[in-house]
């Protein structure tokens, strides 16, 4: 099971999510308590190795100051987590993920609108965009709609649901931000334990 440690905004909690075995760092350069500005992710992904994602966080962002931040930092993965229709999300040269906020089946229907790399589908929104440690109906993602394509599943994630949630919706990759926080702070402790709780029940699954 892949895993994205998003909300990053120190060189020190993304080596130690890199070394515990994080997929993926996610920075968000949106409205949030987590915000980051280019300059601090260019800095970060310096020391992130090549083989993982790097993905910026953006809402309803234009599409010229989303690539001038991709050119600058490094970021190789765009995700997109607002009202951004299809054909936006169609223009950029790297791989793109579009957020969706799930609430109910028919929520799901929002795919088929949708021809991006991944798929990230978080629970409704709450003041941000996502960030807001709310789970949704993860039974909801034994769809037959979601098959072939890559999921990523996000929103109420944590060390305690986890296994529960890779179980039920056998997403693409997990994501977790608030999850793995202590007083609103990146606790390496806990994002240990997430990655070893997701990486181990994959593990299970396959032997």
């Amino acid at each position: 099971m892949k895993v994205k440690i998003c909300g990053i905004s120190d060189i020190e909690t993304a080596l130690y999510a890199v070394e515990s075995g994080a997929d993926a760092i996610g920075f968000v350069f949106a409205e949030s308590k987590r915000r980051v500005t280019p300059k601090l992710a260019k800095e970060i992904i310096k020391h992130i190795p090549d083989q993982v994602f790097k993905v910026g966080v953006f809402v309803n962002e234009r599409a010229d100051v989303i690539q001038q931040i991709v050119n600058e930092t490094g970021i190789n993965v765009i995700q997109l987590h607002g009202d951004e229709i299809p054909e936006f999300c169609e223009q950029f040269s790297i791989p793109v993920i579009k957020a969706l906020s799930i609430g109910s089946s028919e929520d799901l229907n929002q795919l088929d609108k949708y021809s991006c790399d991944f798929y990230l589908l978080d629970s409704p929104r709450g003041k941000y965009r996502g960030g807001n440690g709310v789970a949704f109906d993860w039974s909801l993602l034994s769809e037959e709609q979601l098959k072939g394509k890559k999921i990523i599943l996000a929103g109420g994630l944590s060390i305690e649901n986890v296994a529960e949630a890779i179980q039920l919706a056998a997403p693409y990759m997990v994501d977790v931000s608030s999850g793995v926080e202590t007083d609103g702070k990146k606790d390496v402790n806990k994002i240990t334990k997430f990655i070893e709780r997701a990486k181990n029940r994959s593990k299970h699954e396959i032997s």
